[in-house]
């Protein structure tokens, strides 16, 4: 085995080694516990650095320092936050339910994690190759909305309650067309497995990857994930179930310490998660961008891409305001539902017109015309203005 080829399995080598020391027959079991100490220890961990990155970002878009007091150049508040989280003190509401506010921000971040279990990061690197890869992801981030509720309505407050009920119609709301965006990857690939998936775009034309976002439908549909994920992640601008102005802090409002940090923590693991799928079925998972770039590991293109990712969801973060109730799901049920919808018309269309430039120049016209009509829609009865500011005298 040549060093790149070394390199590009280390981690699988170094598994397969630690298991060597174990009977044949504990070897399967012990390789499997490997790899899920692997991945509970680097996703936590890019989430330390993220929180980080995301202070130090947003305070460069809006003009201000961000952490810069503990450690060099401030990287050490992760540390401080969870010692912080850790001695808090767990306050409880005299009228809750004990034991389903507990158990909510732990059902949470135990679904997440699952979710991690189909996520090929790697060339060989997947902790379960499953042939419903897919569905298997998708019915497992759906358990997090039973997480939200659990802990709204255990907390016994109107604002925990409202914001629970706020945030899992927004997940339902956004999780359809979430699904429907995957769907037309499973219609190319013919499978519902994330390796194969990620497989079928390994090819290259010249130097350029198949990658599916450099299509028509794979775009749009790439697009359309990327929002329906922001709103399945409480993410701005579609993060409503936090609105301080009216609900405090929505479904946690009554949680505290550790607990909430759990929710913290499962909120950026949800992120990362999503992100990684959404690398996985449009931007070619750990394959490299260009040919001449395969001498790096699988696994470094796959984070060098989530942390693209990250980047991204930070930007728009500081860019965008938050929108309001009605228009989140105005622009759910109107304008995402139907563009999915399409995209799958498009996507079957795409299939069998068979190769050359008329099938770009059709599918990419629908979409487009669609996107117009639909933009002018949602936007018929608004009434948009100047804003005007007032202040109290």
């Amino acid at each position: 085995m040549s060093l790149l080829s070394q390199l590009d399995q280390i981690f699988v080598l170094l598994q397969h080694w630690v298991a060597g020391f174990f009977p044949t027959w504990l070897q399967p079991f012990v390789g499997t516990v490997l790899a899920v100490v692997g991945i509970v220890a680097a996703f936590p961990g890019i989430f330390a650095v993220t929180t980080v990155l995301e202070r130090k970002g947003l305070g460069r878009i809006q003009n201000r320092l961000g952490p810069n007091r503990v450690g060099p150049f401030g990287f050490f508040q992760p540390v401080a936050d969870g010692i912080k989280s850790l001695t808090k003190e767990d306050i409880v509401p005299f009228t809750a339910d004990g034991l389903v506010h507990f158990l909510a921000p732990v059902v949470l971040v135990v679904a997440v994690f699952l979710g991690f279990a189909v996520l090929p990061i790697g060339r060989n690197m997947v902790l379960a190759n499953m042939d419903a890869g897919l569905l298997f992801f998708f019915a497992i981030g759906a358990s997090t909305e039973l997480s939200v509720f659990m802990a709204g309505w255990s907390s016994r407050n109107k604002y925990s309650l409202l914001g629970a009920m706020r945030a899992v119609a927004q997940m339902i709301s956004y999780e359809v067309p979430l699904l429907l965006s995957a769907t037309v990857i499973v219609m190319m690939t013919g499978s519902l497995s994330t390796v194969k998936i990620v497989e079928a775009q390994g090819g290259f034309t010249g130097f350029l990857p198949h990658w599916y976002v450099f299509t028509p439908w794979g775009f749009a549909g790439f697009v359309l994930f990327v929002i329906a994920a922001l709103a399945e992640t409480n993410r701005s601008p579609f993060d409503l179930p936090e609105g301080e102005s009216e609900l405090v802090a929505g479904y946690f409002t009554e949680y505290s310490g550790f607990k909430f940090a759990l929710f913290f923590l499962g909120e950026y693991l949800g992120m990362f998660s999503i992100a990684g799928f959404a690398i996985t079925l449009f931007l070619g998972g750990w394959g490299a961008p260009f040919s001449f770039l395969g001498f790096v590991p699988s696994w470094g293109w796959f984070f060098l891409k989530l942390l693209g990712a990250i980047a991204l969801f930070i930007w728009l973060r500081g860019t965008l305001p938050r929108l309001r109730q009605d228009q989140l799901m105005n622009f759910a049920w109107k304008f995402m539902l139907p563009m999915t919808l399409l995209n799958l018309v498009v996507a079957g269309a795409w299939r069998f017109m068979g190769e050359g430039i008329l099938r770009w120049l059709i599918c990419s016209a629908v979409l487009l015309a669609a996107y117009v009509l639909l933009g002018r829609v949602l936007m018929r009865h608004q009434k948009l203005g100047p804003r005007s500011y007032r202040y109290a005298e």
